[in-house]
């Protein structure tokens, strides 16, 4: 196993508040492990946090924040990271990750904006990465964002997200909903994509569904089913990589328990597939 991999295994399950109540009544084999944004359940107590317990109690989990903003100008949120480093001991959390975007401009936007594809933003972004391992006092993971404008762009999407990795000797959360829609929405070959990245740095995977603006635009909203593409992409990642964690990320539009753990299913299946295809490929070798 790669020394960048998280350590949970198989398909996971974004945990929403939504869930909390409908996911008590499932077999607990269903999924393999969880996700939360640190940031939605620090000091919260009561009800909510005792459910919280039970669920970290009952299944592996990593945290994915949603505010860090690790490309901004801003000074780094060392606040939050001392908070989110005591939420990842209390509750045992298996890794973090990051989103590499920013979300902050002397005051929170609201939104993941693209950071500018240039060697000042390697350095820059890798510099604020190392700070927020030595605070943590682990690697972290970066997610491969998705965005809808490229501003001075001096480099590729892989390269600088490759760059960023190595000059921080951080992980990379790999999101593979990300990759088909930016290739569509920049006009990319997706699997060409994947193949530039430093995949033996994935920590465990995302894969979610997305809406469709026009026929040349998607938009990353994890308010929809996993689409066609999607898979045949994830299976791609996982002949390349091997069967990688991946996690399912549904934020609204939540469908009934069934459909969501079916979709858990197929990411196992797929990775049921590549640990098979392994085997085989080793006997005749």
């Amino acid at each position: 196993m790669s020394e960048h991999r998280f350590a949970v295994s198989g398909a996971g399950l974004g945990l929403r508040r939504s869930l909390l109540q409908p996911l008590e009544e499932i077999e607990p084999q269903a999924i393999d492990f969880m996700e939360v944004a640190p940031e939605n359940w620090i000091n919260v107590g009561g009800r909510w946090g005792k459910q919280l317990r039970r669920y970290t109690e009952r299944y592996p989990f990593v945290c994915h924040g949603l505010s860090l903003s690790i490309g901004s100008r801003d000074p780094l949120d060392v606040g939050l990271l001392r908070r989110v480093k005591a939420f990842i001991n209390e509750h045992k959390i298996r890794g973090y990750s990051e989103h590499l975007s920013f979300c902050s401009d002397q005051g929170h936007l609201y939104d993941l904006l693209p950071i500018p594809f240039t060697e000042e933003s390697v350095r820059h972004v890798a510099q604020r990465v190392r700070q927020a391992q030595d605070i943590l006092g682990q690697r972290i993971a970066l997610e491969n964002a998705s965005y809808y404008c490229t501003p001075g762009q001096q480099m590729s999407e892989a390269e600088f997200i490759s760059a960023v990795l190595a000059e921080a000797d951080c992980s990379l959360l790999l999101d593979v909903n990300n990759i088909i829609v930016n290739s569509i929405n920049h006009g990319y070959d997706a699997e060409e994509f994947l193949r530039k990245l430093p995949l033996e740095r994935v920590a465990y995977a995302h894969i979610a569904g997305h809406y469709h603006q026009a026929e040349d635009l998607r938009v990353d909203t994890h308010g929809a089913a996993v689409e066609p593409p999607a898979w045949q992409l994830l299976d791609r990642f996982y002949q390349l990589a091997g069967s990688v964690p991946t996690l399912l990320e549904r934020d609204f539009n939540i469908p009934p328990v069934a459909e969501l753990l079916n979709e858990v299913a197929q990411i196992r299946k797929y990775q049921n597939t590549s640990a098979t295809r392994s085997k085989r490929q080793g006997v005749l070798a």
